[in-house]
């Protein structure tokens, strides 16, 4: 597989850190390595193969990232962000059932300890539903994510929102009016 664009990075980036504005972070903060999660060695191994997978991801290595994700979660199977970066991947390879799959899991697995791996899990299952145009989970999951704090979820909760959107597009138009 060939090296991924700047384009290519820059709508991964997009989905493994949907809360932040475009460039503003690198792929890699999508770890949950705050959490505090009991200190293994295991634990410590399978979240170096995660970064690593990443890494990969980024440079277009979609394949080996998979494998990578896959070793750690055979290895430490109850690490919700595993599950959750696998399903960024998976996305991007077009697999979205898979992708679906991995983050409810992701979901069901998170704790008070993975505030940020569920809020994002949340995000990237509400788009997955919005692009099957199931609209009421998408609202459900981005009412979810919204409460942990996740400024993307709140913007599509609002774009789902007919009479939001409209407000919006005429609080746009006066404004380039004023313009």
């Amino acid at each position: 597989m060939e090296k991924l664009s700047d384009h290519d990075k820059a709508v991964l980036n997009c989905i493994f850190n949907p809360n932040l504005p475009i460039g503003e972070a690198e792929i890699t903060n999508n770890v949950d390595i705050q959490d505090s999660e009991e200190c293994t060695a295991k634990n410590l191994e399978t979240k170096q193969m995660e970064l690593e997978a990443i890494q990969l991801a980024e440079q277009g290595k979609l394949q080996e990232a998979i494998k990578l994700v896959n070793s750690a979660i055979d290895a430490t199977p109850n690490r919700p962000s595993l599950y959750n970066n696998r399903a960024h991947i998976l996305q991007y390879l077009r697999q979205f059932d898979d992708a679906l799959n991995d983050l409810t899991t992701a979901i069901s697995l998170c704790t008070d300890q993975h505030k940020k791996t569920l809020s994002q899990a949340y995000t990237q299952r509400g788009i997955l539903y919005k692009r099957n145009n199931k609209i009421e989970l998408a609202k459900e999951d981005f009412e979810n994510a919204a409460r942990l704090g996740n400024k993307f979820a709140k913007s599509q909760l609002i774009e789902l929102n007919p009479y939001a959107a409209l407000c919006n597009q005429m609080l746009k138009q006066v404004m380039d009016q004023l313009n």
